[in-house]
């Protein structure tokens, strides 16, 4: 599902909204995360999982296409964990 289509089934499922608001709502909710994932902190939504920064120490790689080694710095990567709800409701079908 990308961003529009979430915006649009939100549109479907709640008429009495406009468009622009909701998706003013989506854009602000993804800004809020993403801030708060920058400022190291942890994001939790009950239900359906959380998402926090993990940090991945520097190491050599290699350019597939040229078979080149380049080293990779140090970096933050985004770890998302589903939630119980999550999962019980993946594996049980509901």
């Amino acid at each position: 599902m990308t961003k529009s289509e979430l915006i649009k089934h939100l549109k479907d499922r709640y008429a009495n909204l406009y468009i622009k608001d909701i998706g003013v709502i989506v854009e602000t909710m993804f800004d809020d995360i993403t801030a708060a994932l920058e400022r190291g902190d942890r994001v939790e939504l009950r239900g359906f999982g959380s998402f926090s920064t993990r940090k991945r120490k520097a190491r050599l790689a290699r350019n597939p296409k040229t078979g080149e080694t380049v080293t990779l710095g140090d970096r933050s990567s985004v770890y998302f964990r589903a939630g119980k709800e999550l999962r019980d409701r993946l594996n049980n079908g509901k």
